[in-house]
């Protein structure tokens, strides 16, 4: 498989991901062959990239951040409770008749299981996500990044859990934040934002008091917006001041925002994510968690395509975790554009000449 934006899509190609909805029913299956039908369609819901299948390519498998079962069962309980609770008016009442701390640990469990079982504690990401489902499916992404940083952390069992329950719900807060405001695709005025940064505040005081939620899991939803520099909100607290749970969150969240298809930007690439927080240590996020959090999340993931500095264009094939930056990539066009007859596959661990210029 390769991925490859959706403008170069053509009726007949071979869907190789499944793409999910917003509750996390799969909306499109893996192996469907693609009409100008469900091209549209998936343009229309915000879809940017797609993974296909061709001849260059079938054998090459990207593994999805997570687990395709776990991710339908843990996007559907983030669905109901949030839709829930945007549809309650008295929220505080409403919070009160959930166990959202039972709920959320066996959802955790079993992605903290998934993460624990991984032959390499490597995030892999090919898991594809209408745009309209963004918010559900960013806890779950949320969570399971925080997972990996805090098992790479060497965090206890307890930790993780405080972690992991904290980064499923830290964005409740918004679900008592007017629709428009958080869909809205334009500017925001100083007045509209005001009301937006209350999402902090309000998540905070919806999980501080539930049975079963640590208050350093409350912390994450008060803090995700804080900032190393003391630039964030809502308290504009810095460094050491900052919980270090939503240190990792913060972290997380921004990398899932920035790489994921969103109506009103450009979708980033995992490498373009990586540079935008590597360039922000120590002013916006902690240093030393955006070094142990790229040490385990694959830059030029499985099936991107890329381009050399030769002009040669490639699939990554195989990424190494000591080498991020030095995968295995299957050559199949030449810089002219013409598609290779007979394709090959170079170590860029030993070609040291040849680099990759830009993800495409």
């Amino acid at each position: 498989m390769r991925k490859v934006h959706i403008s170069e899509v053509k009726s007949g190609d071979m869907l190789a991901v499944d793409i999910y909805g917003a509750n996390g029913a799969i909306l499109l299956s893996k192996g469907v062959k693609l009409t100008d039908l469900y091209i549209r369609a998936l343009r229309q819901k915000g879809v940017q990239y797609l993974y296909i299948d061709d001849v260059y390519t079938f054998d090459i498998t990207a593994w999805p951040m997570l687990n395709s079962a776990i991710r339908k069962q843990a996007v559907k309980k983030v669905y109901e409770t949030m839709t829930s609770l945007i549809n309650e008016k008295s929220f505080m009442k409403r919070v009160s008749s959930f166990d959202l701390g039972k709920a959320y640990q066996t959802i955790f469990k079993q992605i903290l299981e998934d993460v624990l079982n991984r032959q390499e504690l490597m995030i892999q990401l090919s898991d594809l996500v209408v745009s309209n489902g963004y918010f559900f499916h960013h806890a779950v992404n949320v969570a399971t990044i925080a997972a990996v940083i805090g098992v790479a952390k060497g965090y206890r069992t307890e930790q993780l859990f405080d972690l992991g329950i904290g980064a499923l719900l830290f964005d409740i807060g918004m679900t008592q934040i007017p629709e428009e405001l958080w869909r809205k695709k334009g500017f925001l005025t100083p007045e509209e934002r005001a009301i937006l940064h209350q999402h902090t505040i309000l998540g905070f005081h919806m999980l501080k008091d539930q049975d079963n939620i640590s208050l350093a899991s409350a912390y994450c939803a008060l803090q995700h917006h804080e900032r190393y520099d003391g630039s964030g909100y809502p308290r504009g607290i810095k460094g050491k001041e900052i919980h270090e749970y939503a240190k990792i969150v913060a972290i997380a969240d921004v990398f899932d925002a920035l790489i994921s298809a969103r109506y009103h930007r450009k979708q980033y690439s995992p490498h373009e994510a990586a540079e935008y927080l590597s360039a922000a240590g120590n002013i916006l996020f902690d240093y030393e968690l955006i070094k142990t959090f790229l040490s385990h999340v694959a830059i030029y993931p499985v099936a991107t395509t890329v381009v050399l500095n030769t002009g040669y264009i490639g699939v990554v094939a195989k990424v190494f975790p000591d080498f991020p930056l030095r995968p295995i990539v299957r050559i199949i066009q030449d810089p002219y554009g013409e598609e290779l007859k007979s394709p090959y596959e170079i170590d860029l661990r030993k070609e040291m000449n040849v680099t990759i210029v830009r993800a495409v």
